[in-house]
């Protein structure tokens, strides 16, 4: 990351305890006016008040002394934009003491889902209304107020709100007062508890809800586009099950009396958990009958899960800086998926936790341009950049093992004695170590800070020698660290490294468990023939990848075929292979044959990781001549899953059925399989015409094969869709479904349309990324976005992925030299983290296609 930066934080000798907030928003003229009075402390004599403000004209200010109300006029304003401060200057200097600060000031509600914006909702009649919402996270809440913007310094809060009487008006404490003014009615919150500004949240709109009651009399409202409460219900019976559940395992109870989940048509971030009121993109709260996916109701519960766990993790307790958000984050998503798992059994969300985070961070954190969990941030410019995968998948991943590694119990224990010591204040990531480690009697610190303070991860190479009388088998286990390029480990990486082992003979059970503190380990494991097979890691809890001789891997295959071998491990064992091959450690062909021992899989997580590695291998082949002979080798390793799934659910399937069926009809859609096309279009053409509708499960597959072996009439058709509903979820499915087409000129018009009014600001960036999908698309994404970048710069956190999903797929050093020229000169540090990992991940696709793409065609031709 650039060093050159001049940021320092706010001087620590003013302290704001009280913040008394008035706001007032115009829907119409798109602006909001607001008064502030804030009671601080200050520490010792200053002739300067500095604080955080941005877009704000502040027009009045006044201090008053609290021991003698004497009122002091600053001496001039400076606003300093670039450093997104305010500084008032008093002469003479003021004294030590207790003041308040009082000031008014306006601000616009603009489209660019920051600070106090403007959300936009146009519903199915095409009825535009507008909500006032407010993402504070991280740093934005100095474009609603001034304030002390950083999140140790906390403070109490009194918000009022004067709005129009036909619409909700929401903050984070239940209403406790209202009063008409001049038409208007103005609202009065009760107070916060102390807490960041990061936290504070209001919210003005046209909204519906449903509602309920924990059994400890917390009330639960799930705010919703008008008419559309019924969608809410999902979502309100999972914070139901799960705000008690977390008052249990936490031991201590939801502190506020109430607890609002609105679904808002604009936001940033899947979610935020303002306390009390937190926020959610549609398709993220929504749950209808007729159009949500499985897979989406599915991530909505997920979701409902993190945001709860924050409103402990992270509101009662919070950071003391950016540099601990992995713990924020981290927690949080081993949480949801821990309290999903109670709620959700059927899901086996565990299975998931694989491909949804565990394999994104290790191949995230493979890269030389990864960054450790605790990451230094110097300018809060930087923070987006770790809004990513190392901070919540590596950082739920670590925890887990964490978890695997002391118990469950003396982790809850721990969890429960963090939040008591911390609560309503600020930590550090030692904290919470110190905390565990009193209550497991466990080196927790030691153990941990091998993986938090280093980048990367180790691989364990692991090599077998038979006794000499066959009892058993001697293995050697080396680590090192990970290179995604299959370079010499660089020296001094050591991890201490949780190993546990499983045999053939013992599937179902741990046979030795050690602690790897050194580079390399002995361990005898008895009953082990020359035809056996060893796993390492079984059930994929520690955080580390494994490489095995080529005869160890070999005696998997059996049992992969038979299904002996459980299908967390099946997974790893093929996704460890393919990682091996892309960093050069095996031959592309070695996994091109073990894919073959898969025929018969029939779990739905296995075949996840599948088809990523097909699409990743079919996106690397792309730029060969071997495209044809893939995708016959793809479909011959398909056929048998697709036949037995067919298209139509059976009465009797299970929610990963739904989930493995998509699963297998969106990669088999690609294939270019006549019955597969005729199937699709003559479901898609019922569903048009509204004769016989599409489960929402299956309209992903079956728009893009209708798309990828058709033209300008299914390309306007889908559009057609896209415009006849208010359901997110479904426009995102065809938007990602419009982005398959071939023909250039569509494409180009798909371009344009994302940055046309007729697509929401957060989804533009989704627009560009599925034109990236095909080589010809990725190509006129990459031109696209660089005409367009100054115009896309608002796209806040979702700019460090549009960047890496646009250009990480190139495979030539033309492209990689085409990119570095471009951001060469911007030093913009919203995406230089970003812009280096898909440049070293370009670099890793040419090498990959020089080391292997012969003996890839040799294959392929000989299947």
């Amino acid at each position: 990351m650039s060093s050159e930066n001049s940021f320092k934080k706010l001087p620590e000798t003013i302290i704001p305890k009280h913040y008394h907030i008035s706001l007032i928003p115009n829907l119409i003229n798109l602006n909001f006016f607001g008064e502030i009075s804030v009671d601080i402390e200050i520490i010792e004599p200053t002739n300067d008040i500095k604080f955080n403000a941005l877009n704000l004209e502040i027009n009045s200010v006044t201090l008053m002394n609290v021991r003698d109300s004497t009122e002091l006029q600053p001496l001039k304003i400076v606003i300093l934009p670039e450093d997104e401060t305010a500084n008032l200057n008093f002469s003479p200097s003021i004294n030590a003491g207790s003041y308040v600060l009082k000031m008014s000031f306006k601000g616009l509600l603009e489209d660019n889902m920051k600070g106090f914006y403007r959300s936009k909702h146009e519903d199915e009649s095409g009825i535009v209304t507008y909500s006032a919402v407010t993402q504070f996270a991280p740093t934005d809440a100095r474009r609603c107020f001034p304030c002390w913007d950083e999140p140790a310094i906390k403070a109490t809060f009194d918000i009022n709100l004067t709005v129009p009487k036909d619409l909700v008006a929401l903050s984070n404490m239940p209403v406790v007062g209202s009063v008409d003014v001049d038409g208007l009615i103005r609202y009065t919150y009760d107070t916060t508890p102390k807490m960041s500004t990061y936290l504070v949240a209001v919210l003005v709109g046209h909204f519906d809800y449903c509602e309920s009651k924990t059994e400890n009399g917390v009330l639960l409202r799930v705010y919703t586009p008008k008419g559309k409460s019924e969608q809410g219900l999902f979502a309100l019976d999972v914070t139901k099950k799960v705000l008690p559940y977390y008052e249990t395992y936490f031991k201590i109870p939801y502190p506020l009396p109430k607890l609002d989940l609105v679904a808002v048509a604009s936001l940033s971030y899947g979610a935020m958990e303002n306390w009390g009121l937190i926020t959610y993109r549609e398709c993220r709260l929504l749950v209808d009958a007729e159009n949500t996916s499985a897979a989406s109701k599915q991530a909505t519960a997920l979701t409902v899960g993190h945001e709860l766990t924050h409103q402990w993790f992270g509101n009662l307790v919070t950071m003391e800086w950016w540099t601990d958000l992995w713990l924020n984050e981290g927690y949080a998503s081993f949480m949801q998926f821990l309290c999903i798992d109670r709620f959700f059994p059927e899901y086996d969300i565990w299975s998931q936790f694989l491909n949804n985070m565990y394999i994104p961070a290790l191949e995230l954190d493979g890269l030389s341009h990864s960054h450790p969990i605790e990451v230094l941030v110097n300018d809060p410019s930087e923070i987006n950049e770790i809004f990513d995968s190392i901070s919540y998948n590596k950082g739920a991943s670590i925890i887990r093992m964490l978890v695997g590694y002391i118990g469950n119990e003396k982790f809850e224990e721990g969890m429960h004695l963090y939040l008591s010591r911390h609560r309503y204040g600020n930590m550090r990531t030692g904290n919470l170590w110190d905390a565990l480690a009193e209550c497991s009697r466990l080196p927790v610190s030691e153990v941990m800070s091998t993986w938090t303070k280093q980048m990367g991860f180790p691989l364990l190479k692991v090599t077998a020698k038979q006794s000499d009388d066959e009892t058993g088998i001697s293995l050697t286990i080396t680590q090192q660290k990970f290179v995604a390029d299959g370079s010499v480990s660089p020296e001094g990486y050591t991890w201490m490294v949780p190993i546990t082992i499983s045999t053939s003979s013992n599937r179902t059970q741990k046979i030795d468990d050690t602690l790897l503190s050194t580079k390399s380990t002995e361990i005898f494991v008895p009953n082990v023939g020359p035809s056996d097979w060893i796993k390492i890691n079984p059930g994929a809890i520690g955080y580390y990848r494994t490489q095995y001789t080529g005869q160890m891997l070999d005696n998997f295959v059996p049992d992969i075929k038979s299904g002996r071998i459980s299908p967390i491990d099946r997974l790893m064992l093929l996704n460890d292979l393919f990682a091996m091959v892309k960093a050069g450690l095996a031959k592309t062909t070695e996994l091109l044959k073990f894919l073959r021992a898969f025929e018969d899989e029939t779990n739905s997580n296995v075949w996840c990781s599948i088809v990523t590695i097909l699409g990743r291998l079919g996106t690397l082949l792309s730029y060969t001549d071997n495209g044809e002979a893939f995708r016959k080798y793809q479909k011959t390793l398909l056929n048998k899953i697709y036949l037995k799934l067919g298209w139509n659910p059976h009465p009797s399937e299970t929610h990963v059925d739904a989930l493995l069926r998509s699963i297998i009809l969106n990669r088999f859609a690609s294939l270019g399989d006549e019955n597969m096309m005729k199937e699709a279009r003559e479901r898609f053409s019922k569903h048009v015409k509204s004769e016989e509708k599409l489960s929402a499960d299956l309209r992903s597959a079956c728009y893009k094969c209708v798309l990828l072996n058709g033209g300008r009439r299914e390309f306007e058709t889908l559009l057609e869709l896209y415009r006849s509903t208010d359901l997110n979820e479904e426009k995102m499915r065809i938007v990602l479904s419009l982005g398959c087409t071939r023909k250039d000129e569509l494409l180009k018009e798909l371009l344009q349309f994302g940055l046309s009014d007729e697509v929401k600001t957060q989804d533009s960036t989704l627009v560009i990324s599925s034109v990236a999908q095909t080589k010809p698309g990725r190509d006129l994404a990459w031109q696209f976005l660089k005409n367009h970048w100054d115009g896309l710069t608002g796209a806040g956190p979702l700019l460090s992925r549009l960047v890496k999903q646009v250009t990480e797929n190139f495979a030539s050093t033309e492209k990689a030299d085409d990119v570095r020229a471009f951001f060469g000169g911007k030093r913009d540090s919203r995406v230089e983290r970003s812009v280096q990992q898909a440049l070293e991940t370009i670099a890793l696709n040419v090498a990959w296609l020089e080391r292997d793409a012969d003996d890839i065609k040799t294959y392929l031709n000989a299947c």
